[in-house]
């Protein structure tokens, strides 16, 4: 039976890589070297280019500026792949250049979806330590009510909060 490899970190050397084709992209764009009517109608942003541990293939991550045109973006990206390919090669010193695969980046919505989350009141009260139904929060009572700790009980080795710590050297005798 075969085992599932789990998902590794990226090594150093592929963020690397894969900030160094981000910037070498960014620059591309803002230069208006990729002749086509979408860029010209369209400011895109490239936030993040994850690159394959053998470095032969680059997921890059792109975001038009508003959320619009989505598809039309990636497709003049797949369009003018091969030129933002041989422009990579030129600007950056690699072996070889990886082959490019555009999608849409999502992290914007998972950020606003998370941060939505956070607002909800549920998640809000949780966060402020309010709670209701006398339930505890982390251990402690709360609405004034005493639990049952290790301070407050007379079992062996329990600390009492007022008293004197243990005299070290009568353990010596």
């Amino acid at each position: 039976m075969k085992q599932q490899k789990t998902p590794r970190a990226p090594s150093q050397r592929q963020l690397r890589v894969g900030e160094v084709i981000r910037h070498a992209l960014a620059e591309i764009l803002q230069r208006g070297d990729v002749h086509d009517p979408i860029f010209d109608t369209n400011v895109v942003t490239v936030p993040e280019v994850r690159v394959a541990p053998d470095l032969k293939c680059a997921t890059v991550f792109v975001m038009p500026l508003g959320g619009r045109n989505l598809a039309e973006v990636v497709a003049a990206f797949d369009r003018n792949k091969n030129y933002l390919r041989g422009e990579i090669a030129r600007r950056v010193n690699l072996r070889s250049a990886p082959d490019l695969r555009f999608r849409v980046d999502t992290s914007f919505e998972e950020g606003a979806r998370v941060d939505a989350m956070l607002r909800s009141p549920e998640v809000a009260r949780d966060l402020n330590g309010h709670e209701t139904n006398g339930h505890q929060l982390n251990g402690n009572a709360v609405n004034g009510n005493a639990s049952h700790t290790a301070a407050n009980s007379n079992e062996p080795g329990a600390v009492q909060p007022d008293a004197p710590p243990p005299d070290k050297d009568a353990s010596r005798h």
